[in-house]
C-alpha cells in the first residue's frame, strides 16, 4: 500500500496536470501554477492548489491485520479523502480581470474532469499491490461551507473549485514479528475399542 508520501504526491498530480494543459493558454507560464495558501504572500503565481481537509473514510472497512512473508503483520492501510480548492491568486500582479478568470476556471475544471482518475502505482511507481484508483470529484458542499473556507483563512470568498480526491489509502508503518512455530506436537484419542464379531 501507498506510503505517507502519497498525499503530497496527489496535490503534485493535480498541479502537473494543470500545468501541462493550461499553458500557454490561458495560463503564460507553469510557474504560474502553484500548490499554495489564499493567505499565502507570494504573488508570483495566478492559479493555487490548496488542500484544506483531510478525513479518515471511517466508513471503509478493512481487516485488522495486513500479512507480509511468513512472520510478519502490519496494520492495515487506512483510507483518507482529501478535499482541495482551485482557486486565482488574489494577490496576482497579472492584473486579472473576471471575464479572465472565468475562463482560468472553466479550464481548470475541463482538465480536471477530464483527467479525473490516477492510480496510486503512477504516482509510487514501486508499489506491487492492487489499489483502486484516487478519484477527483466536486466536493459536495454548499456555497456557506466554501465561504466558511476561506474566512478560516481570514479571506474574502471568490470564485473557486472544490474538490475530493478519494480512496488514498495509506499504509502502517508498525510492524508486529509474529512467533515463528519451532515445534509441534500431535496427539491422538481412542474413544472405543474395536469389536471382531467374527
Amino acid at each position: 500500500m501507498a506510503d505517507y508520501p502519497i498525499i503530497a504526491d496527489v496535490s503534485a498530480y493535480i498541479v502537473r496536470t494543470l500545468r501541462e494543459k493550461m499553458c500557454p493558454e490561458p495560463i503564460p507560464s507553469p510557474n504560474n501554477i502553484e500548490i499554495s495558501s489564499p493567505s499565502s504572500q507570494d504573488v508570483d503565481y495566478i492559479v493555487g492548489l490548496y488542500l484544506y481537509d483531510i478525513k479518515e473514510d471511517v466508513e471503509v472497512t478493512q481487516p485488522r491485520f495486513v500479512q507480509h512473508g511468513r512472520v510478519e503483520l502490519t496494520k492495515p492501510p487506512r483510507p483518507y479523502a482529501l478535499y482541495y480548492m482551485v482557486f486565482i491568486n488574489g494577490g496576482s500582479q497579472m492584473g486579472l480581470k473576471d471575464p479572465d478568470i472565468q475562463k482560468i476556471i472553466g479550464r481548470a475544471a475541463q482538465i480536471i474532469g477530464d483527467n479525473n482518475a490516477v492510480r496510486p502505482d503512477a504516482l509510487q511507481t514501486w508499489l506491487t499491490t492492487e489499489e483502486p484508483p484516487i478519484v477527483l470529484s466536486q466536493a459536495k458542499i454548499s456555497l456557506e461551507e466554501k465561504v466558511r473556507v476561506w474566512q478560516a483563512i481570514n479571506k474574502p470568498y471568490q470564485i473557486s473549485l472544490f474538490y475530493k480526491a478519494a480512496p488514498v489509502y495509506m499504509s502502517s508503518a508498525e510492524i508486529i514479528d509474529t512467533p515463528r512455530v519451532v515445534d509441534a506436537s500431535i496427539s491422538l484419542h481412542l474413544t472405543g475399542e474395536r469389536r471382531d464379531n467374527g
